[in-house]
């Protein structure tokens, strides 16, 4: 479904969709760093967890956006 909602988005508006997915990723990456000092073994395990998620999704989203830039630039 992710796949077909990216890939369906019109070229002039991908690069902006993907700059507020990686605003939302940069939050929750931020919350999870706060929650890492708690004393909850569960907790501190579900942060881990959600840092290295978020982490893979502003890289892929960062990556995206270059390919889409290059995609308007001249040869």
């Amino acid at each position: 479904v992710g796949f077909q909602v990216i890939w369906g988005v019109a070229h002039s508006l991908h690069t902006p969709l993907m700059a507020v997915t990686n605003a939302i990723s940069s939050i929750i990456i931020l919350g999870a760093l706060m929650q890492i000092g708690s004393g909850s073994s569960l907790v501190i395990l579900l942060a881990a967890v959600s840092i290295f998620m978020t982490g893979i999704n502003i890289f892929g989203g960062f990556l995206v956006t270059r390919r889409m830039l290059a995609m308007f630039q001249k040869s």
